[in-house]
């Protein structure tokens, strides 16, 4: 059954690059179009589609004014379409965290291959039941750590890994909302256009206790920091076992991705071992999936988000089926399991 797509975009000119783009997947067809979110609400109406592309700026009513009534009166999958600016990418993920599915990037000129993975993005969608009885999420609160595995926390000499994709926004805020002040060092990927990276890692620390800033290559890793890989021409290592330190390296995508979850766990289980957890969240693919189990033969702790809260079980289906996921949880669940594996305090709320 292929993934009936409305197209809404005020440029005629983007509407057709990527209708055309679309409807060469023969998996897809392009049902609608529409110009701006009077059209598209009369179009959904009338045309009931599977999946939602959106621009995020539109005349009348803008893409996340009109993202809001679609979670609260109609849930379904809807992909953001953004500009690659820093107005774009805050527009972005407030998007995401309002319940959009995914986000990609509008060409800029040179592109050899505009919207690639739209298709994928789209297939995914329509595949998702998460979203089909949606309601728009509320904003992950910040935990009282006087009622929490976080209370008078006292972190051991481990490091924290994590690797997300679609449906990692929302995820990640949930889990490091979680974290207290003194966390242990936290090294994270996720899927992410490079202009976006910034702006979440910055989004991340105004709202969560730790301090939270994309990586820098030579950033040494130290308690109450987190650490967000960079998106686009490097991937996030850990390196210096003396003296644990975040490494940007410039290679080859791994799983079609840059900066890729499996080049991170891959590194922490030569750095950690056994002084590491690994968290894999929602996100399409198997990215990851090989690096936790080699964290999990080095003696680390894994941890994958289940199949119910997953916006994707992608990426945490694979590693489970591969052995590589000791628990499995829930993603409410996932920040104070990691809390309770990184303590030293022998009173730790259960």
């Amino acid at each position: 059954m292929k993934a009936r797509v409305l197209v809404v975009d005020d440029s005629a000119t983007m509407r057709g690059l990527i209708r055309n783009v679309l409807s060469a997947d023969p998996e897809i067809e392009v049902v609608g179009e529409a110009g701006d979110a009077m059209e598209a609400r009369a179009a959904i109406k009338q045309l009931n589609p599977d999946v939602v592309t959106l621009d995020v700026e539109m005349p009348n009513m803008n893409g996340l004014e009109f993202l809001e009534k679609i979670m609260t009166l109609r849930p379904m999958p809807v992909i953001m379409v953004s500009t690659l600016t820093h107005r774009g990418a805050q527009a972005t993920l407030a998007a995401l965290e309002i319940g959009a599915f995914d986000c990609v990037g509008k060409p800029v000129p040179g592109d050899a291959a505009p919207f690639a993975g739209l298709c994928q993005t789209v297939i995914a969608a329509a595949r998702s039941q998460r979203h089909k009885h949606r309601a728009a999420p509320a904003p992950a609160p910040m935990v009282d750590a006087t009622r929490s595995a976080a209370y008078q926390y006292a972190p051991s000499r481990k490091i924290i890994a994590i690797g997300a994709s679609t449906g990692g926004v929302e995820a990640l805020i949930q889990v490091l909302s979680k974290f207290p002040e003194n966390c242990p060092p936290t090294v994270i990927t996720q899927h992410m256009p490079a202009a976006f990276t910034k702006s979440f890692a910055q989004r991340l620390d105004r709202i969560c206790k730790p301090r939270v800033k994309e990586a820098e290559d030579g950033d040494r890793l130290e308690i109450g920091r987190v650490y967000l890989a960079p998106g686009g021409d490097h991937h996030l290592e850990i390196g210096n076992a003396t003296a644990p330190a975040c490494r940007l390296v410039e290679s080859e995508p791994v799983n079609g991705h840059r900066p890729s979850v499996d080049v991170l766990f891959n590194s922490v289980a030569s750095l950690a071992g056994g002084r590491a957890v690994g968290v894999i969240l929602t996100g399409m693919g198997r990215d990851g999936a090989k690096g936790l189990l080699n964290m999990r033969q080095a003696g680390a702790t894994t941890i994958g988000q289940n199949e119910n809260t997953s916006v994707v079980y992608g990426m945490p289906r694979v590693a489970y089926e591969m052995g590589a996921v000791a628990t499995q949880l829930p993603l409410n669940e996932i920040g104070e399991e990691i809390l309770r594996s990184t303590t030293t305090r022998k009173d730790r709320v259960a």
